[in-house]
Protein backbone atom coordinates (compact mmCIF):
# COMPACT_ATOMS: atom_id res chain seq x y z
CA UNK A 1 0.00 0.00 0.00
CA UNK A 2 1.28 3.48 -1.05
CA UNK A 3 1.09 5.98 1.72
CA UNK A 4 1.05 9.34 -0.08
CA UNK A 5 2.52 12.13 2.41
CA UNK A 6 -0.40 15.27 3.01
CA UNK A 7 0.60 18.65 3.49
CA UNK A 8 0.18 18.40 7.23
CA UNK A 9 2.25 15.89 7.53
CA UNK A 10 4.92 16.92 5.37
CA UNK A 11 4.70 20.67 7.50
CA UNK A 12 5.13 18.37 10.72
CA UNK A 13 8.21 16.90 9.25
CA UNK A 14 9.78 20.30 8.16
CA UNK A 15 9.24 22.71 10.93
CA UNK A 16 10.63 19.43 13.33
CA UNK A 17 14.09 19.53 10.91
CA UNK A 18 13.85 23.23 11.12
CA UNK A 19 13.14 23.67 15.12
CA UNK A 20 15.65 21.00 15.75
CA UNK A 21 18.50 21.76 18.04
CA UNK A 22 21.45 19.58 15.98
CA UNK A 23 22.54 20.56 13.03
CA UNK A 24 22.46 16.93 11.75
CA UNK A 25 19.86 14.27 12.44
CA UNK A 26 19.60 10.26 11.38
CA UNK A 27 16.33 9.36 9.88
CA UNK A 28 16.17 7.15 12.85
CA UNK A 29 16.37 9.80 15.11
CA UNK A 30 14.08 12.30 13.13
CA UNK A 31 11.45 9.33 13.24
CA UNK A 32 11.64 9.37 17.33
CA UNK A 33 11.34 13.33 17.38
CA UNK A 34 8.38 13.77 15.28
CA UNK A 35 4.87 14.93 17.15
CA UNK A 36 3.31 12.18 15.05
CA UNK A 37 3.97 9.00 13.72
CA UNK A 38 4.58 8.64 10.39
CA UNK A 39 5.20 5.55 7.92
CA UNK A 40 9.01 4.84 7.22
CA UNK A 41 8.01 4.64 3.56
CA UNK A 42 6.30 8.32 3.66
CA UNK A 43 8.79 9.97 5.18
CA UNK A 44 11.33 8.43 2.76
CA UNK A 45 9.17 10.84 0.14
CA UNK A 46 8.90 13.71 2.27
CA UNK A 47 12.41 13.60 2.80
CA UNK A 48 13.08 13.09 -0.54
CA UNK A 49 10.28 16.30 -1.79
CA UNK A 50 12.23 18.75 0.64
CA UNK A 51 15.56 17.54 -0.64
CA UNK A 52 14.28 18.74 -4.06
CA UNK A 53 13.11 21.83 -3.18
CA UNK A 54 16.27 22.81 -1.40
CA UNK A 55 15.21 22.40 2.38
CA UNK A 56 17.70 19.72 3.51
CA UNK A 57 20.85 18.29 2.39
CA UNK A 58 21.39 14.27 2.88
CA UNK A 59 24.32 12.81 3.56
CA UNK A 60 25.61 9.31 4.77
CA UNK A 61 25.61 10.92 8.02
CA UNK A 62 22.29 12.14 8.23
CA UNK A 63 20.01 15.12 7.12
CA UNK A 64 20.32 18.68 7.55
CA UNK A 65 18.00 21.87 7.43
CA UNK A 66 19.45 24.32 5.33
CA UNK A 67 16.73 26.67 3.77
CA UNK A 68 17.59 30.13 3.58
CA UNK A 69 14.56 32.61 2.03
CA UNK A 70 17.60 34.91 0.78
CA UNK A 71 17.13 34.61 -3.05
CA UNK A 72 21.31 34.85 -3.12
CA UNK A 73 21.62 31.55 -1.39
CA UNK A 74 18.40 30.11 -3.36
CA UNK A 75 20.85 30.47 -6.83
CA UNK A 76 23.96 29.05 -5.08
CA UNK A 77 21.84 25.75 -3.68
CA UNK A 78 20.51 25.51 -7.33
CA UNK A 79 23.64 25.77 -9.01
CA UNK A 80 25.86 23.42 -6.33
CA UNK A 81 22.86 20.50 -7.03
CA UNK A 82 23.64 20.80 -11.05
CA UNK A 83 27.01 19.86 -10.66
Amino acid sequence: MVHSPTLKTIRMVEETLRDMDESLITTAGLKKILPRKVNHNTLLEILEYLEEIHRIVTSVKGITYVYNPSPKMQKALQNATRH
